[in-house]
């Protein structure tokens, strides 16, 4: 029989959830469906931070991810399938440690251990994605922006909860244009796991060769890890750095600096817009967000250009349609009765070339088009004059007479 020394302040006796962390048994909190655990204790403790709160248990707290507890006393029953968490090959000498630090080598992009780390992070469909954001992309999604670029499985992530811990995660440049009070992050469910690619191999080979003035938030090192001293985060990107539909029920969040999630807004598929969910205490934390209105409820996005679109087949004929994850796709409408799950869906984009370069077509004004690079490289940057506009994400304007290969494209989904 092995007892678990109980920590200091942990309060013998006290119901609910507790875990046992670094030997000790903490109070603990739920995040993610036990992706992570916040931990409270009534005496400081290494790694534990003062943030007391109106009606909280204890005092000191602090975020940790699943792996790094060992066992769970009183949780609740799962309510869904988990993720697959990071796996790693049974090796006598190797062990997390070193797959850590082949993670941030460029050169080991290769390695089979690696690799075989790497792929065991996937994606399936109702896998809920993370995109932190700063305080002007939060912004941009509010009034219309679609997710793309790089992003992060929640379940790998959702241990970094204060704006110090996520910086890691931002992709639009240096953190102190917002300062640390808050950070901001876009969640949402994923369609398929075909819209999801991992930054690494030949095919992003270019972004690895970028040079620091051509681009903005940290390298990519092909891995297909964040770059991190401390952390092991696999990290995805959206297949060809396209927009993705908007799914139903996705979330704009904030993180305010003791860690609390706020929801800020909720995505109302059919009214195509977002509805204000933050009430009046947290309404200071959408200050920083240029041309946001605190208390504008709703904010329609119907009228924004969009690069892509979910189309669904039903009954002989083609509807816009919308993702709502597990819960499979249907019919975009207002009214319920005719939210008709559709017989087949499709992702639809519009592909380019311009001066040889793979492109995206993102909008058209008058006689020039809006571009994103499918691949970028230090090459296709220099030949488009392609602008970063954050981590991996390049764009242009170009004439609409010099396009080749201008063509719309089907991308479809199986459906179960």
């Amino acid at each position: 029989m092995t007892v678990t020394p109980q920590a200091s302040g942990a309060a013998t006796g006290r119901a609910g959830l507790h875990v046992t962390y670094d030997g000790a048994v903490y109070p603990a909190e739920e995040i993610a469906r036990g992706a992570a655990y916040e931990l409270f204790s009534a005496d400081e403790a290494a790694g534990f931070e003062w943030a007391p709160r109106p009606g909280g248990p204890l005092p000191w707290h602090r975020f940790v991810h699943a792996t790094e507890v060992s066992a769970v006393h009183g949780g609740p029953p799962l309510g869904e399938e988990p993720e697959a968490p990071l796996l790693l090959p049974l090796h006598r000498e190797h062990g997390w440690a070193r797959v850590h630090q082949l993670s941030q080598q460029p050169d080991a992009a290769g390695d089979p251990m690696l690799t075989a780390v790497r792929a065991s992070a996937t994606v399936r469909p109702g896998t809920r994605m993370v995109k932190v954001l700063s305080a002007r992309q939060l912004a941009g999604h509010v009034r219309g922006w679609l997710p793309h670029g790089f992003c992060y499985r929640e379940h790998d992530v959702a241990h970094l909860r204060t704006p110090a811990a996520l910086a890691v995660l931002r992709g639009d440049g240096p953190v102190g244009r917002d300062g640390l009070d808050v950070a901001y992050a876009l969640r949402w469910r994923a369609a398929d796991p075909a819209d999801y690619d991992v930054p690494a191999g030949p095919e992003h080979r270019g972004l690895t060769a970028l040079p620091a003035r051509d681009r903005l938030g940290p390298a990519v090192l092909g891995t297909g890890f964040v770059p991190s001293n401390g952390q092991l985060i696999p990290e995805f990107v959206t297949r060809d750095f396209a927009d993705l539909p908007m799914p139903a029920n996705a979330t704009l969040l904030a993180y305010p600096a003791d860690g609390t999630e706020v929801v800020l807004y909720s995505y109302q598929a059919e009214q195509r817009g977002w509805l204000r969910m933050a009430g009046p205490q947290w309404r200071h934390l959408l200050a920083a967000a240029p041309g946001l209105h605190p208390d504008q409820e709703y904010v329609p996005t119907g009228d924004v250009p969009r690069a892509t679109q979910l189309v669904g087949g039903y009954a002989g004929s083609e509807y816009e349609a919308v993702a709502d994850q597990p819960g499979g796709f249907r019919v975009l409408a207002m009214t319920r009765a005719a939210r008709y799950p559709v017989d087949s869906a499709a992702r639809r984009l519009r592909y380019a070339t311009w001066r040889g370069v793979p492109c995206l077509v993102l909008r058209e004004e008058a006689d020039w088009l809006r571009l994103r690079l499918r691949r970028p490289d230090p090459d296709a940057v220099a030949v488009t004059g392609a602008q970063c506009h954050e981590r991996g994400v390049y764009e242009a304007w170009a004439p609409a007479a010099e396009l080749a290969e201008d063509r719309v494209v089907d991308l479809p989904y199986p459906l179960a």
